[in-house]
């Protein structure tokens, strides 16, 4: 898993400088992990989104920002509490989810808003 700076978010999923309109910059559709290292559930959702990371190799990459660390990154998308997640599909809108979500509710949300069968 990538831990992404602005920049390299600007690069691999959303040029939020350039664009006023979502446009996915990404070759895979993605999750992004927006976490801090004194939080106790995202500590909970690591291990998890390691595991997913695995088991969806090459169909998405996830993705995580340290909201400590890049806090325009986290203002740019109205991150208040975390872990938030952000499902960014290749076409579409991306969807955020809010807080420690079990695995079967992450797989499902990759499967049905990342991966949906065409």
């Amino acid at each position: 898993m990538e831990h992404l700076t602005k920049e390299s978010f600007q690069e691999k999923v959303f040029n939020y400088e350039k664009n006023t309109e979502w446009q996915f910059e990404g070759k895979l559709p993605c999750l992004i992990d927006f976490y801090a290292d004194w939080c106790g559930p995202c500590k909970m959702v690591a291990p998890i989104l390691e595991e997913l990371s695995k088991e969806y190799e090459g169909k998405i990459n996830i993705y995580k920002v340290n909201t400590e660390e890049e806090q325009e990154l986290a203002s740019a998308f109205g991150i208040r509490s975390i872990p938030s997640l952000l499902f960014c599909p290749k076409d579409g809108k991306p969807q955020m989810a809010m807080g420690a979500l079990p695995k079967q509710a992450m797989a499902d949300a990759i499967n049905e808003v990342l991966l949906p069968a065409n």
